[in-house]
């Protein structure tokens, strides 16, 4: 049983259409209106676009205008860091000024790929179990003039899901072109598209399809600025997805565009609304149910993702994962880098915010812990 926060487990019916006949993206036209529909579901899911609905109201943010403009969806092949590398090379050049807001590892990772493509990565940060430094911004952007910003939405190696909205508010009133990731919250969670330029998600998380694909919804600003840089990449540069009908950049991923397809019909057809309430009912549960085996949440509750829930096992993370999956055929994650030893995370997210995948998560935590 999979549980991690990405890679989730992938339902039937995506396995099934991933095992009908291979296509050729470049020479069978059926292919381009897959990847249309591909284009449209996630129009609805990101609440841009026709018929698009619910997701621009998340953080008392509004559905539109502080992005600039409309946005296009774009699905490049390559797994979700390839949209947090190529929203950085498709915006940043030698000496652009960028901001990055941090409380986690891959907040902290932007100013990582700023540095790599020359450009002057301002990191305003603050530790991984707190909450969003506004203050902090606040003052950096009375001090500085910022090409770019970027943020993450849900960092999912402590289980935080941010408040944006403030963050965005400050940074359009400042005209920066916002950068976030929002790889394992879109899906699962509202997010104020709208008030962001480049939002970035992928296949693998709340979607619950295989790895390998990069979703992210671009406004007009986004793109007039990738429009005056000089890229020096083909494969992370977002440009040359912005009209693909005369074809592809490059051989797309055919099966993974095949399985996100019959994963995001699963989405629509569900309803957009119904499954951010399954995933909330799911992260319920699962808090519940850790709140009865002595187990705190990391961080507290109040900025716990619906998404995934990390708890505070101190020095006991590895352990109990290898028991997990070792004596009840149960595969959690740990937290990363220096939280790998101390943090246990539960993914509820996509197929497996379920109450009954949860309990059944958690009946067999509670046999390990009792053991």
């Amino acid at each position: 049983m999979l549980m991690t926060p990405g890679p989730t487990a992938v339902p039937d019916a995506v396995r099934e259409a991933m095992s009908r006949e291979l296509i050729n993206p470049d020479v069978d036209p059926r292919f381009a209106g897959i990847y249309e529909d591909v284009v449209e579901k996630l129009e609805t899911v990101y609440g841009i676009g026709d018929g698009a609905g619910g997701a621009g109201d998340a953080d008392g943010v509004g559905g539109a205008g502080g992005a600039g403009g409309s946005h296009d969806v774009v699905v490049p092949g390559g797994e979700g860091i390839l949209g947090l590398e190529a929203a950085i090379a498709s915006l940043v050049e030698p000496g652009t000024e960028v901001l990055c807001l941090s409380n986690g590892l891959y907040g902290d990772g932007f100013a990582d790929f700023v540095e790599q493509y020359g450009g002057e990565a301002t990191l305003v940060g603050a530790g991984y179990d707190e909450p969003l430094p506004l203050a902090a911004l606040e003052a950096t952007l009375a001090d500085g003039d910022f090409a770019v910003a970027t943020m993450v939405h849900c960092e999912t190696p402590t289980g935080t899901l941010n408040e944006i909205g403030p963050a965005l508010d400050l940074l359009n009133e400042h005209g920066a072109i916002t950068v976030v990731d929002a790889v394992s919250s879109l899906g699962g969670v509202p997010v104020p598209t709208g008030e962001i330029d480049v939002c970035l998600g992928a296949s693998q998380k709340c979607f619950s399809a295989p790895p390998g694909l990069t979703t992210a919804a671009i406004s007009d600003r986004a793109w007039a600025a990738m429009e005056e840089r000089d890229p020096h990449s083909l494969y992370t540069n977002f440009l040359p997805w912005r009209d693909v009908s005369e074809g592809f950049p490059y051989t797309h991923l055919t099966t993974n565009v095949v399985a996100l397809e019959a994963a995001l019909s699963l989405v629509v057809e569900e309803g957009v609304a119904d499954v951010y309430d399954r995933h909330e009912a799911a992260a319920a549960r699962c808090r519940e149910r850790g709140g009865a085996l002595g187990l705190e949440p990391f961080p507290d509750p109040e900025r716990s993702s619906p998404t995934v829930t990390a708890f505070s096992v101190p020095g006991r993370a590895r352990e109990l994962q290898a028991r997990l999956r070792e004596a009840e055929d149960v595969t959690v994650a740990t937290g990363l880098a220096d939280l790998a030893a101390d943090v246990l995370r539960i993914g509820h997210m996509g197929h497996n915010a379920r109450v009954d995948r949860v309990d059944e998560t958690m009946d067999a935590l509670e046999r390990v812990l009792g053991a």
